[in-house]
């Protein structure tokens, strides 16, 4: 699955996640809820406009990014697409 993730910089200086990609398919971010990082990766746990729970890594020495974990939400307003 390719995944391509635009980032920003917020007031206290902390990457969060703007929106991302999956397929073509974009998502944007309603909420970053955690991130976690290790000496050569990062992990981004961040709600979706669509409502689902979505964590995405980024291998910070290939700068590659993958969804490693999807939670369909409960309340569904819109179809899923995926």
């Amino acid at each position: 699955m390719q995944v391509q993730v635009e980032t920003f910089m917020d007031d206290g200086g902390a990457e969060k996640l703007r929106r991302f990609y999956l397929n073509g398919r974009q998502i944007e971010v309603a909420e970053n809820i955690d991130q976690w990082h290790g000496a050569d990766y990062r992990y981004f746990k961040v709600r979706g406009s669509d409502g689902n729970v979505y964590i995405l890594y980024l291998d910070e020495l290939r700068t590659e990014w993958a969804l490693t974990m999807y939670q369909r939400s409960h309340s569904r307003d819109t179809p899923d697409a995926m």
